[in-house]
């Protein structure tokens, strides 16, 4: 199984990394950045626009640049580097992702032709409080009145959702007929009936609780059909994509921290010349390398859109880096002792990043219960029997 990049995607990725490099490259950069609202770059928005990275994983009849999934995930890692805090993969996988999976020919063209050229940021209003990462919506309620649809309860957290030019909405529709999706724009609903409180999260991020009272909304697609499997669907992509994320940030943790330990003195010495701090650092990278072909492996699993085994890479994906992130998170901390749980410093700001998107999208122990739930689909091996043991050896 060849896991490299070709020469168009190794392109891809360095044509990204020296334009987030200029904006980003020195952490102080992001920290300035996001102290501020809307707590990314506008420009850099429209930089990465122009550039086709906006566009990259819809069809070019939608305005789009037709790449597939590992495109995006080149991206993702290289915004990881530098804890890019640009909503990509709030407004392009999961916004942008819903609309091209579920919108109208119109609703296409319009929505993501606008996102590609940088002049629209629309959010993903899925989550709800007390939810643990559900394909299906519950307390936001969907309801016809006249010739429209109305929708009622509360979103949160939604990224970048005080911001969103554009609300990409799940909601449960009537009669307990599944969830539906819906088109909330804030520009055209009273105050009264759409209530957005943003507030920073941890990692520096930005996030939104969103109140619906009554709120006008149109539906994405054909009205009132269940889209709990195309929700599933996107869910799935964004998992692996925020792995490749976490995979761009796990790799700093892991230079940054194997540089301080060639720089930092200890007795007169530099720290790694210690073994015992040398063999942590090797287990840094094994979680790191083990972590990468697996992610590279659902992502080609996931390309295939016809594949059964969507579901299940995505979660061994989302397991493993879970596992990983908080390993190579913790291990850059301690081996930098007190200077790496300062907000100043940067491999503090990485795990706390790697945790924002471990909890986004399902954490470890919720994919090993997934994946547990699943183990009595395989048949059962008896080591006992002898005609096992020949066909192994065979």
């Amino acid at each position: 199984m060849d896991f490299s990049y070709n020469d168009e995607q190794t392109a891809l990725a360095e044509a990204v990394h020296g334009l987030l490099s200029r904006a980003y490259g020195d952490f102080e950069q992001r920290r300035r950045r996001v102290a501020d609202d809307p707590g990314f770059d506008e420009a850099l928005w429209g930089q990465l626009a122009e550039m086709g990275v906006l566009g990259l994983p819809f069809d070019e009849a939608d305005g789009g640049m037709g790449a597939g999934l590992a495109e995006v995930g080149i991206v993702a890692g290289e915004l990881g580097r530098v804890l890019a805090p640009e909503p990509f993969l709030a407004s392009v996988v999961l916004a942008g992702g819903a609309v091209a999976a579920c919108g109208s020919d119109e609703q296409r063209a319009e929505l993501l032709g606008a996102l590609s050229a940088g002049e629209l940021v629309p959010a993903w209003a899925h989550d709800e409080p007390g939810a643990r990462w559900s394909d299906r919506a519950v307390e936001v309620t969907a309801r016809q009145h006249d010739e429209g649809w109305l929708l009622s309860g509360v979103k949160e957290p939604v990224l970048h959702g005080a911001r969103a030019d554009l609300l990409v909405v799940s909601a449960a529709l009537p009669e307990g007929s599944g969830t539906g999706l819906f088109l909330v724009d804030p520009a055209q609903v009273d105050e009264a009936q759409l209530e957005r409180a943003g507030y920073r999260t941890y990692d520096g991020g930005r996030a939104a609780r969103v109140r619906f009272v009554d709120t006008p909304a149109v539906p994405l697609g054909e009205p009132g059909v269940d889209r709990t499997a195309e929700i599933a669907a996107v869910l799935d992509r964004a998992r692996v994509v925020a792995c490749h994320e976490a995979l761009g940030g796990m790799e700093v943790a892991l230079a940054t921290t194997t540089a301080y330990l060639k720089s930092r003195k200890q007795f007169g010495v530099p720290l790694n010349t210690f073994q015992a701090l040398n063999f942590r650092a090797a287990d840094m990278y094994v979680s790191l390398e083990l972590t990468r072909s697996i992610v590279l492996w659902a992502t080609m699993v996931l390309a295939d859109a016809e594949s059964p085994y969507a579901r299940e890479a995505a979660a061994r994906a989302a397991l493993q880096t879970s596992r990983a992130a908080r390993h190579v998170g913790q291990e850059a901390i301690q081996l930098h002792g007190g200077i790496g749980m300062t907000a100043e410093y940067l491999v503090g700001n990485i795990t706390a990043h790697l945790t924002a998107l471990d909890h986004l999208l399902g954490d470890g122990d919720h994919h090993l219960a997934r994946l547990g739930a699943g183990v009595d689909r395989y048949e059962g091996l008896d080591p006992l029997d002898p005609t096992m043991r020949s066909a192994s050896s065979a």
